[in-house]
């Protein structure tokens, strides 16, 4: 779905991404691990066409998009949902029209048509009831089921979850875990989740891959790193688990 192939970014001095080479399969849950500062959250803005690299190509399902002009990458982008860290929803919006935002935005439907739409959205992620609630009445759960419709609603066939389990407890984390695996399931879309929780990215993913320093330095099935013998991966992999 997405072929990343000898990325190079530098910001003045400071060289982020060295050369990354990342293969992302359709219709899998591929994670994205690495430390703080080693280049996921660079790595994913290049994936939807926020950076452009210095060097390198970037396929997006068959379209090279370091080749596109700026005026013809929304196209591409439509391709793609996020959900941010925090879910990020507006708070002076409710559910409705946080999660209708995208579709008043970037299409001519009807009013009708979009009531349906994010109703269909929200109750496929069991979420009944809620419309005219605010971000600040929901739990932490809810918020990010909310923010997962919102990113669903114009049927993207790319998910990218930021850092989705970051400072939840283990319960929270593992229900999030379950609705990331139920999207994916649902939707047959192809999932990309930036991660370092360990557990959370052994319970979801088909696929991993761990940058440090800017390469991309062991990519395989969560088994490859499970066995690892290299290094870094696996005391990073180790100290994971056992946090």
């Amino acid at each position: 779905m997405i072929q990343m192939t000898d990325l190079v970014k530098r910001f003045g001095d400071a060289e982020v991404l060295r050369g990354v080479t990342l293969s992302v399969p359709r219709g899998g849950i591929t994670v994205i691990i690495g430390g703080s500062g080693h280049g996921k959250s660079v790595l994913v803005k290049h994936m939807i066409g926020l950076l452009r690299p210095d060097a390198g190509s970037i396929v997006v399902d068959g379209d090279e998009i370091t080749k596109i002009p700026e005026r013809d990458m929304l196209r591409v982008r439509r391709k793609f949902g996020m959900l941010f860290q925090s879910a990020a929803l507006f708070d002076s919006m409710n559910v409705y029209e946080n999660v209708s935002f995208a579709l008043n935005e970037h299409t001519r439907l009807s009013e009708a048509e979009i009531r349906e739409r994010v109703h269909a959205k929200l109750s496929l992620l069991g979420l009944h009831g809620v419309d005219d609630k605010f971000p600040s009445e929901l739990s932490g759960g809810m918020k990010k089921r909310v923010g997962l419709a919102r990113a669903i609603v114009l049927d993207p066939s790319i998910i990218i979850y930021d850092e989705p389990t970051t400072g939840l407890d283990p319960i929270m984390s593992e229900n999030v875990d379950r609705m990331i695996v139920d999207a994916q399931e649902k939707l047959k879309v192809t999932s990309v989740v930036i991660s370092h929780d360990m557990p959370s990215t052994f319970r979801i993913a088909t696929h991993i891959a761990m940058i440090h320093e800017g390469r991309i330095i062991l990519e395989g099935a969560p088994d490859v790193f499970r066995r690892t013998e290299n290094p870094i991966v696996k005391r990073f992999v180790e100290l994971g688990l056992a946090a």
